[in-house]
């Protein structure tokens, strides 16, 4: 008796907790007023609660939403996916597809949230929002929260900088003495964080900075120095003489494991063994291929505050053309109205070359929209550009008068096996890198609005306009107009160009017998080619952004008819007369 009194007082209590009595809150615009899922958006989650936010949002909203895992991990973790859509209004292979991504690298942990916060944000407010009701019958979201799961929980749960780690949890030997990791940071106190180390030297480079105790700066010319600075925290474990020269990062990268431009690690550092070695990226490599109907995507990197496109390496400058680049710098020149802060650069040209990158896979392999944003910019602290200056202070002061020196370890002495006293300390690694929880939430919503605008503008197929025109002789022209809406073709030029997806098809449907079928030329001339074969179906390599193209047909007799269109990327649409 008691055990059941004591559970009816817990499933009391969770179920007080689940949402607030609609009489005790008021709606600020934008926001879901009252959501089933009850989220909180200013804090990170390790897989167990990705885990549980998927499978609370699949449960809350089963015609909405759909949780499935594209394979295992390399330790074994789901990748789990949340198909969004509404799935009582057609099928979600026939709706253009946004595929969104997170968390490629292990340290870069916001892109989850913000891939996850999509998923919620879009359920949520289904219910009350029009233009989210008319997304969602359109359109289908493909949202993976975290690719690297493994690493993400290794950055959470291990410590750790706010750089390391970046790939998985692979073993690594970097030292060469048969031994794995054995020589890799050490958490000196204990606090979960890898810190900096410094000691005390007269002939030291450093100094104390006079406007805050807690930085160091480098002393001029004729100045005396203080300290010098010794690195991450770290002992020499394995008796080599070295610190910390054991480690994760870069011995390999799963963002230069793809499939397009991949050259070896002795050209580019992180490659592996050969593309898609790595199990995470094989699987959506996989699950991408299955889904043809994906026409644009997002993968969530940081950070520098970056709206990312291809190519990667400047050899592949020409498989991105004129009519390709004005529509990604279209979408592009949005979010840097949507998401201050961010800047809209290509990668080869603004930052560096990388080889075997997601984004250029997706879009050179697949023919697939693809932007890369790398969130977090120092912008956001005080909402101004930061002058990189040696006297711009603004990390500290942000830590000192935002979060109230929350993202900074003080220093404190430790005597070192091999430095002697040294003293530890700086930011941790939540700090950086990664949002502090106040500014989280706000641009998860402004970077997902961005990945909104990107899937609004993928294709939305009508036929638009039907003619008939009696030729005589029993014989009757029926001429179709098919209007794409919005600003992405059907085929992005590279698809086009290798044939990547299948070719859009327009049919008519009759009882009546077709005698010919052509597809307008130049509409203005009247001139058209005709399809020898099919009559029925024509086949379209294209159908353009904010475009049309017109088909004609011959037909002989008479009867009711159906004018349909069928297009992998652009999806489905039909009149009948």
């Amino acid at each position: 008796m008691k055990k059941i009194y004591t559970f009816l007082i817990a499933l009391l209590l969770s179920a007080s907790l689940i949402a607030q009595e609609a009489n005790q809150v008021f709606k600020a615009a934008g926001t879901p007023v009252n959501p089933k899922v009850q989220a909180s958006w200013n804090r990170y989650y390790d897989h167990a609660g990705i885990t549980a936010l998927c499978k609370k949002i699949a449960a809350a909203y089963p015609d909405l939403a759909k949780l499935t895992s594209l394979g295992k991990s390399y330790a074994g973790r789901d990748l789990w996916c949340l198909t969004i859509t509404d799935f009582k209004k057609g099928n979600e292979l026939q709706k253009p597809g946004m595929y969104i991504d997170g968390n490629i690298h292990s340290n870069e942990i916001q892109g989850a949230e913000f891939a996850l916060y999509t998923a919620w944000y879009l359920t949520e407010s289904f219910g009350d929002t029009k233009f989210i009701q008319e997304l969602l019958e359109d359109k289908v979201f493909y949202i993976v929260p975290s690719i690297n799961p493994d690493g993400r929980d290794s950055y959470m749960h291990q410590p750790n900088t706010s750089s390391s780690p970046r790939s998985g949890i692979k073993p690594v030997d970097n030292d060469g003495d048969g031994l794995v990791n054995e020589d890799w940071y050490d958490d000196l106190d204990g606090d979960g964080h890898i810190t900096m180390m410094r000691r005390k030297n007269v002939n030291g480079r450093y100094k104390v900075d006079p406007r805050d105790p807690r930085n160091m700066v480098m002393a001029t010319a004729d100045e005396q120095g203080d300290y010098e600075l010794l690195g991450m925290e770290g002992i020499d474990n394995d008796g080599d003489g070295r610190v910390n020269e054991d480690g994760y990062a870069f011995e390999y990268d799963p963002n230069r494991d793809w499939g397009w431009g991949w050259q070896p690690n002795y050209i580019q550092n992180g490659a592996y063994k050969y593309p898609f070695s790595i199990p995470e990226n094989r699987a959506v490599m996989e699950f991408v291929m299955k889904h043809p109907n994906i026409a644009a995507a997002q993968s969530y990197h940081n950070a520098g505050g970056m709206i990312l496109r291809g190519p990667g390496a400047s050899a592949d400058v020409t498989t991105y053309n004129s009519q390709d680049v004005a529509i990604y710098d279209a979408i592009a020149k949005k979010g840097e109205e949507l998401m201050p802060g961010y800047k809209y650069l290509v990668v080869y040209k603004d930052l560096y070359s990388a080889y075997g990158g997601e984004l250029d896979w997706f879009y050179a392999g697949r023919g697939i929209y693809t932007y890369s944003n790398e969130l977090w910019t120092p912008y956001l602290m005080f909402m101004k550009e930061s002058t990189r200056s040696p006297f711009d202070n603004s990390s500290y002061n942000f830590d000192k008068y935002l979060l109230f020196k929350d993202g900074f370890v003080d220093w404190k002495e430790y005597d070192h096996p091999q430095y002697g006293k040294v003293e530890i300390g700086g930011f941790k690694k939540n700090f950086g890198r990664a949002h502090p929880g106040f500014l989280l939430e706000s641009d998860a919503h402004r970077n997902m609005a961005f990945s909104i605008y990107h899937s609004y503008h993928t294709p939305k197929l009508s036929v638009s306009e039907i003619k008939e025109k009696d030729l005589g002789g029993g014989l009757t022209e029926v001429t179709a107009v098919i209007a794409n809406e919005r600003l992405m073709p059907t085929h992005s030029s590279q698809d086009v160009k290798n044939k990547i997806e299948s070719p859009d098809y327009i049919t008519l449907n009759t009882t009546a017998k077709i005698v010919a079928g052509m597809i307008m030329t130049d509409k203005d001339l009247n001139l058209s080619k005709i399809q020898k074969n099919n009559p029925s179906t024509i086949v379209v390599e294209n159908i353009p952004g904010l475009g049309t193209v017109t088909v004609k047909w011959i037909v002989e007799g008479k009867g009711k008819y159906t004018v349909s269109v069928d297009s992998k990327k652009g999806g489905i649409a039909s009149v009948t007369k």
